[in-house]
């Protein structure tokens, strides 16, 4: 039965089951949603209202009756569901109309309902099912007035062409208003679609801002904390002033940690403001280098080139850069020495951080699958730069950090030859854990 209907019912009516049930035809869920009373009974009104006087100033077309106004009244009514079966309203609030026409009555304010009807479906979304109503409104009344007056209420003849084209401008501005109003909400609601989803991905960044520097902050201080609490177990016994240093050295990185940690959990409590303490940078080097000898590795910084002064972001992201290379120069090799290079290139910063032992692992401890490499490699990302980690050929590890300091937008800002890196280069692959 549903396929020999011609394709046009097929479209704007939908499937046969449909027609006789609303709630399937209309599958939405309105169980929280209110009958627009008010609306409805001001459009009634107004309607009812406004024919009157419209009959007044047509005395060619039939005076309104009891059927006129019940169907004025029932078209008026059911606006009140549009929003529910927004479909049904567009075809039942035409068909009324085209019933008011054939009859012979007055234009006026009914144009009114059936705008409302159609601009209700047209913005839910049934747009076919809008312009097949109204379209099917203008070819019945065309249809009545030049073919089927002899069979409706008395006339001299065949209504003129200017009632149809009447109607066909008030059907072709409704269905023109629609369309204009469902487009303009559809660019609102994909702009606050654009706006949430760069919301969101701000939060995912600041989140992940936050986890980088927690991360670059306890994992140096807690590695710090474990070589020398097993060293004053170590030494307990054998050698207690020896055991009292690694304890100063604990209580130091650990009030260390505590201080940074505060800092960073303060600026998530004090939204929008700025943090009350200094971010870390180079000029804490030397702590750096001190705690680091506290743990048992000595450090050696050299700096090449004219000193500048850095922005605050590429002075954090350096400073993180070479705290994490220290950390995992305790945690995973066998060196006790490190060498700092930081070179003051054209338009750059260059960070590089050297070892000379083999990589070796604590017991139990899982090889590689560390967060610190992918840490300074976001941190150079963000302001353009690049990390290379990996093997050296002689044997080793070398971390190398390319730091961009004029303002750049994303990672592709910082593209450099392989002159510029120098013929030492290592590759980027790392096979060191990190931490």
């Amino acid at each position: 039965m549903e396929n020999a209907r011609p394709p046009w019912a097929r479209r704007c009516l939908g499937p046969v089951w449909e027609r006789w049930s609303p709630v399937r035809a209309e599958p939405r869920s309105w169980a929280g949603v209110r009958l627009p009373w008010a609306s409805t009974v001001a459009v009634t009104v107004f309607v009812m209202v406004g024919s009157g006087f419209a009959a007044h100033t047509q005395p060619e077309r039939v005076p309104l009756d009891a059927f006129a106004r019940a169907l004025l009244v029932f078209g008026g009514a059911l606006l009140l569901f549009r929003h529910r079966y927004p479909r049904t309203v567009a075809l039942a609030t035409s068909a009324s109309a085209a019933v008011y026409f054939a009859a012979g009555y007055p234009y006026g304010p009914i144009f009114l309902t059936l705008a409302l009807g159609a601009f209700g479906a047209i913005l839910a979304g049934h747009r076919i099912t809008a312009w097949c109503a109204l379209g099917g409104l203008w070819a019945s009344h065309v249809l009545v007035g030049h073919w089927l007056y002899r069979w409706l209420p008395p006339r001299d003849g065949p209504a003129p062409w200017g009632d149809a084209l009447f109607v066909a401008v008030w059907v072709v501005a409704v269905v023109a208003v629609s369309e204009l109003v469902r487009v303009r909400r559809e660019q609102l609601a994909r702009v606050r679609a654009e706006r949430a989803a760069a919301e969101r991905r701000r939060a995912d960044e600041e989140r992940l801002r936050i986890a980088r520097e927690l991360h670059d902050v306890l994992a140096h201080s807690i590695s710090v904390i474990n070589v020398q609490a097993g060293v004053g177990l170590a030494l307990l016994d054998s050698d207690p002033e020896q055991a009292r240093k690694a304890l100063t050295t604990i209580k130091a990185a650990s009030k260390e940690a505590l201080g940074e940690v505060r800092q960073v959990l303060d600026t998530l409590r004090t939204r929008g403001d700025a943090p009350r303490s200094p971010a870390p940078g180079l000029d804490r080097l030397p702590e750096l280098t001190e705690q680091a000898k506290g743990a048992g590795l000595a450090v050696d910084v050299t700096t090449a080139g004219t000193r500048v002064a850095l922005p605050p972001g590429a002075d954090l992201a350096a400073f993180r850069i070479v705290q994490e290379a220290l950390t995992n120069i305790v945690r995973h090799s066998g060196s006790r020495t490190a060498r700092v290079l930081l070179r003051y290139a054209p338009g750059a910063l260059e960070v590089q951080v050297d070892d000379d032992g083999p990589a070796t692992a604590a017991a139990g401890e899982p090889a590689g699958g560390g967060n610190g490499l992918v840490g300074m490699r976001e941190r150079a990302a963000a302001l353009g730069g690049t990390v290379e980690a990996g093997p050296r050929p002689d044997g080793g590890f070398r971390v190398r950090a390319r730091i961009p300091l004029a303002v750049s937008n994303g990672p592709a800002a910082a593209t450099h030859t392989e002159a510029d890196r120098g013929t030492d280069t290592v590759p980027p692959t790392a096979t060191e854990e990190e931490s």
